[in-house]
């Protein structure tokens, strides 16, 4: 085995990839490119039941959109080819078979019903059915029928599936990164099943054989998975692989807004946020949010993410991906689980939204404008909105004339000093040859002076009579947008009416 840092995102395509997930590959994304090493894409789709058409080009496009590159996997390849389990599943029935002949792994025949009759008779005695040391003593396996008659049934095709040999008397301990030393007794552990009935791999003895195959150094994988991680260790242990065995670091839980358990895809519906990082279609045709169609930017999706249950250890809040690269260390991740603050999520689309350069929102967002327009534009909305959709919808508004007036600036602002101030204003506008932002204030100055009438008498009045609102951006500058032929409109329009 190699020393080299190897590490893999290995999702399964049942779906649309939930942001967790995406979480999950950021931080082994940002541990490889920190120590020099690799990041892979496996597909695990041994569940051929749940797999969903479409799902595998979704995540990749998903990871591509939050900035990861793969270096070895599915759409990439490299020297551990295939990477899709599904294409791998001649090769685990070996390794089963290497643990059968070991002693370590046996043969089990019971059916569903049979099952299900052992499970009934625990329960009424009030206990929970393992499938274990305990039992497999009095069920149907080729530990308690002959070698020629686990054969015979074999050869008859009688349905049978493998199972791992758990030590009755063995403690289980490993060292996680971020939880540190786990201890598990192999008494509480089951006999998991790791070939199934239909030829193809459980997850745990897929997930372990490909890894120890594609040599990877660190399993960096959801909180759910720590109870399977002692299993994992036996099977290290069973196939003498111990010594090359990776390094585990299990991720704390995506806790709901107000922290009280695991964030759901319920929880994003009822809260009005997306919960995938693209927008899915389901199976019935509604369409499943995603954060890049609602606008938010990638580079700021990568430091929301990055800071659910790890911090760098400063006051700094915003990261470049190289700058997350850098700081990132393992060691830094809580344990405790981390609440989805979707608000904190706006709040670093907003700083980044910042960071665009006004060229690049103009020529995206508002490619139907000249670009001199669309830029004052954006100059004029950009340290206001969260979503950059945002400023092509308060775009459209501008260039529409208000048929409404906010009735509480009417009320309290529409009085003789405001109409008065407006209407030399409207009638100087005619004259001004240059209709810019600087020129235009000027003009309303020289106006207000003559009357003798302060700019704060006029301001929100003037606002409403040109945009309807009370509220909003520079009016200067909205102005120099609109247009003085527009303005002129307006300002006649709101002098007639109110």
């Amino acid at each position: 085995m190699s020393n080299q840092v190897r590490v893999r995102f290995a999702p399964s395509p049942t779906g649309a990839l939930h942001i967790g997930g995406v979480r999950t590959a950021l931080y082994n994304y940002l541990l490889a490119k920190k120590l020099g090493g690799k990041m892979l894409l496996r597909i695990e789709d041994t569940d051929q039941t749940r797999f969903v058409e479409g799902a595998e080009d979704y995540i990749i496009e998903a990871l591509s959109w939050i900035g990861i590159t793969i270096d070895e996997g599915v759409g990439v390849g490299g020297p551990h080819a295939p990477y899709r389990q599904s294409e791998r599943k001649a090769m685990y029935m070996d390794y089963a078979m290497q643990l059968i002949n070991s002693g370590k792994a046996y043969y089990a025949f019971d059916s569903s019903e049979e099952l299900d009759a052992m499970r009934q008779a625990f329960e009424s005695q009030g206990s929970a059915f393992q499938y274990n040391a305990a039992t497999r003593g009095r069920l149907k396996n080729s530990l308690t029928i002959s070698e020629e008659e686990t054969q015979a049934k074999i050869a008859a095709g009688e349905p049978f599936v493998i199972r791992l040999k758990v030590p009755a008397k063995e403690e289980v301990r490993f060292k996680d990164i971020i939880r540190d030393w786990v201890h598990v007794h192999s008494s509480t552990m089951d006999d998991k099943v790791l070939m199934k009935s239909d030829g193809m791999p459980t997850y745990h003895l897929a997930n372990v054989v490909d890894d120890h195959l594609m040599e990877i150094s660190h399993v960096i994988r959801g909180e759910e998975w720590l109870p399977s991680a002692p299993l994992h260790v036996l099977l290290y242990r069973a196939f003498g692989w111990e010594d090359t065995m990776p390094q585990f670091a299990h991720l704390p839980l995506l806790l709901k807004p107000e922290g009280n358990g695991k964030l759901s895809k319920r929880d994003a519906d009822s809260g009005g946020f997306p919960i995938f990082p693209l927008a899915w279609k389901n199976p019935d045709g509604s369409i499943a949010k995603g954060f890049r169609e609602e606008g938010y930017l990638n580079d700021a999706m990568v430091n929301f993410l990055a800071f659910l249950g790890w911090n760098p250890g400063t006051e700094q809040e915003l990261f470049s991906m190289d700058e997350l690269v850098e700081a990132f260390t393992l060691e830094r991740i809580n344990k405790a689980g981390a609440k989805f603050d979707i608000n904190k999520a706006k709040w670093f689309n907003q700083q980044y939204l910042k960071l665009r350069s006004d060229e690049t929102l103009a020529t995206t967002y508002l490619p139907d404008f000249e670009l001199d327009k669309a830029l004052k534009i954006v100059h004029l909305f950009k340290e206001r909105v969260t979503f950059p959709q945002e400023i092509t919808k308060e775009a459209d508004a501008l260039f529409v004339a208000p048929t409404t007036y906010d009735e509480a600036v009417v009320t309290s602002k529409w009085n003789d000093d405001a109409k008065k101030g407006i209407t030399a204003f409207k009638d100087a506008l005619p004259t001004l040859d240059n209709f810019v932002a600087d020129e235009i204030k000027h003009v309303l100055n020289d106006e207000l002076q003559k009357l003798g009438i302060k700019m704060g008498k006029v301001m929100q009045a003037l606002r409403v009579a040109t945009t309807g609102v009370g509220a909003g951006p520079d009016l200067m500058l909205s102005m120099e947008i609109i247009g003085k032929e527009a303005v002129i409109t307006r300002l006649e329009k709101a002098l007639a009416v109110l």
